[in-house]
């Protein structure tokens, strides 16, 4: 089986500053497909202007952005990508082999994802190797998950690329913090409300965390950088139990018990 033809599928919102890395990265595609839920930036155009097919939805959520991404893809092979990512080229070129002489019932293909953070590629704390389902045939991968989780399930056989796609994942510190804001309130709200209890729980467990990344997982020697990714992520845990009880509170103000 030779030449067979893969679409690139991106879901974005207000990413022109760093979306161009990514279709340059994928210019060996023969269809590249962006699902905007509506930027403000110029994101749409620029990405019109180097060579993708723009399609606007409002934001549903990921799996299902990225569900109608894949949907509108027209090739034999769908990979999978977020704007704040890159394929090398050495990835490139292993993925056109792989797509070209597949064994019949393989129907997708995973890849490491190597984060760059604060300066440095993160090759520990639990951030690494962090193996991701991207590249799929039409038709046998359907994305699910709720607001938090997103997960690529296919149908049939499933082997393991060797290089890795690269993940320049936050802008900046604030950058983190927004999304760990943001994330610890949909979780709360999945969660519901609860006792004081459960934010006395959260301390043990964000200390956990911070121990599991940093000592544990050897984030320590990912430099500073991996210290600020263990702090933040034991303040991440210990949100997520600080808003449950929060919500508590507000349930108690609105009975007036």
């Amino acid at each position: 089986m030779e030449n067979q033809t893969i679409s690139v599928s991106v879901i974005a919102q207000n990413e022109v500053d760093r979306i161009g890395r990514l279709l340059k990265s994928v210019a060996f595609a023969d269809e590249i497909i962006v699902v905007d839920s509506g930027s403000t930036d110029g994101t749409q155009e620029f990405c019109k202007q180097n060579g993708a097919k723009v399609l606007f939805s409002e934001w549903k959520g990921y799996a299902a952005q990225k569900q109608l991404a894949m949907e509108h893809a027209t090739s034999e092979w769908i990979l999978n990508m977020d704007a704040d990512e890159e394929i090398s080229d050495a990835l490139a070129v292993e993925i056109r082999s792989a797509i070209n002489n597949p064994a019949l019932n393989v129907c997708a293909f995973s890849m490491n994802r190597l984060s760059r953070y604060l300066g440095r590629w993160i090759k520990h704390g639990g951030w690494y190797p962090d193996r991701k389902v991207r590249l799929v045939r039409k038709g046998k991968g359907v994305w699910h998950g709720d607001t938090l989780h997103e997960k690529l399930v296919v149908d049939g056989v499933i082997e393991r690329l060797s290089k890795p796609i690269l993940h320049h994942v936050y802008r900046k510190i604030s950058d983190q913090l927004n999304t760990i804001d943001r994330f610890s309130d949909l979780h709360a709200t999945k969660h519901g409300p609860t006792s004081g209890w459960y934010v006395l729980a959260g301390v043990f467990h964000a200390l956990g965390k911070f121990i599991e990344c940093y000592l544990w997982k050897l984030g320590l020697l990912d430099g500073i950088a991996g210290l600020v990714i263990a702090m933040n992520s034991s303040w991440y845990v210990f949100l997520k139990h600080a808003k449950a009880w929060e919500l508590h509170l507000h349930e108690k103000d609105c009975t007036g018990n």
